[in-house]
């Protein structure tokens, strides 16, 4: 009678089965199948996800599944012949297309390798040769924590290869903005990125912070999702810019990135209602940012609106536009001489009574009359900044009538 030879605790004798014996390994490979097709029933009882499912999704989770239990008993062979994890575990994943890690998260994943265990857990018994229970128990617990490390590996592959080329769509998006396009596949690209909709919508445009830009992006779209809000960003050149979007008040949002934003001016371009304007943002932060150094004293952040003045002057077209159309025609088209009062005023240096004397009215009538042009053009005379704007729309709005454009 041969006996079999006796393990001691601590030992591993050369001859030693290490996983169990050679009958138990053929009657796993022969129970492989059955066990796959439990493991499918047990998944569609179990798991509400994997119920839910289209067919073909679900068909690639099955070859998963028989890839488990195929690789299970050739790591058990390669054991029982002395080697080590002579199976490759990862080579489970690569059964099903590499969709598979878009369809299902490594939380449903880890939800699988749990039933694959169960399943063989719950019929070692009837598995095992006598006498090698524990044994497959163990390399079940052993398998399993392979797989476990395997899955880990193939789910950190696949966000790392999907961060860069988000990275890579987003700077293209960012980069689509700053050019003015705005049509229907940059609106796709920019949901494939998590891109909600949310309105308004604006691009910021500041200085670029030190060090990495991997880093620096990250730092930022952290920052803005705190805020609930949607963010695209990328560095050009010296420049960060950001489109942010569900802002109720932009300004004070940004106010809150500031920190991630490098030395000098950060400008915030015009509120847009959805990403399909939002070049028209992009466009005024961009010149907002060119024209900041004229205004020395000019807030962090401050908005491309209250930069018209020195976009004006920096030959921006659109800057000049806004000021005919917000300020010199409004004026010019409300009648009670609030025109030639604004003119009046600011050519005597903001002094109320130099104006009454040159219009020959009481100072009164001059400070009716420049609380109107408040109420119409919404520039307060009083303040020398609005003052200064004031000034800049007078002299472009003579400037197009002498030359016929109004």
């Amino acid at each position: 009678m041969v006996r079999r030879a006796r393990v001691m605790p601590g030992t591993t004798p050369q001859n030693a089965p290490r996983h169990g014996s050679r009958d138990t390994v053929r009657r796993v490979e022969r129970a492989s199948g059955r066990l796959a097709t439990q493991a499918l029933a047990t998944m569609e009882q179990r798991l509400s996800w994997f119920s839910t499912m289209p067919a073909r999704q679900r068909s690639w989770v099955g070859l998963v599944a028989q890839a488990g239990f195929a690789s299970f008993v050739s790591w058990l062979r390669d054991a029982e012949r002395g080697g080590d994890l002579g199976a490759d575990v990862s080579s489970v994943f690569r059964a099903a297309p590499r969709e598979l890690t878009r369809t299902i998260t490594l939380h449903q994943t880890v939800d699988l390798v749990r039933v694959l265990v169960d399943v063989v857990e719950s019929q070692v018994d009837s598995l095992a040769a006598p006498g090698d229970e524990a044994l497959l128990r163990e390399a079940v617990l052993r398998f399993s924590r392979e797989i476990a490390f395997a899955a880990a590996g193939v789910y950190a592959r696949a966000a790392e290869a999907r961060g860069a080329w988000d990275a890579r769509l987003e700077a293209l998006v960012v980069d689509a903005l700053l050019r003015g396009e705005s049509d229907d596949e940059l609106r796709s690209r920019a949901a494939a990125l998590g891109w909600t909709g949310a309105g308004p919508v604006c691009v910021v445009v500041g200085g670029r912070p030190a060090g990495d830009s991997a880093a620096v992006l990250d730092s930022l779209q952290g920052a803005a999702r705190l805020d609930s809000l949607d963010v695209l960003a990328a560095v050009q050149d010296d420049l960060l810019v950001v489109v942010l979007g569900g802002a109720a008040v932009p300004i004070k949002a940004v106010s809150r990135l500031l920190p991630e934003f490098g030395p000098g001016p950060v400008v915030v371009g015009t509120a847009v209602a959805d990403l399909s304007s939002a070049a028209r943002s992009a466009e005024a932060a961009l010149a907002g940012r060119r024209a900041a150094i004229g205004w020395p004293g000019a807030p962090r952040p401050v908005l491309a609106g209250d930069l018209l003045p020195e976009r004006a002057i920096d030959g921006d077209p659109e800057a000049r536009r806004l000021l005919l159309e917000e300020v010199y025609i409004p004026l010019s088209t409300a009648g009670g001489a609030l025109l030639e009062t604004a003119s009046m005023y600011v050519e005597t240096a903001g002094s109320i009574e130099g104006a009454a004397r040159a219009l020959f009215v009481h100072p009164n009538t001059v400070r009716y009359r420049l609380r109107r042009v408040t109420d119409v053009c919404g520039c307060l005379p009083g303040s020398p900044r609005d003052a200064f704007t004031l000034r800049m729309a007078l002299v472009i709005g003579r400037l197009a009538a002498d030359a016929g454009e109004l």
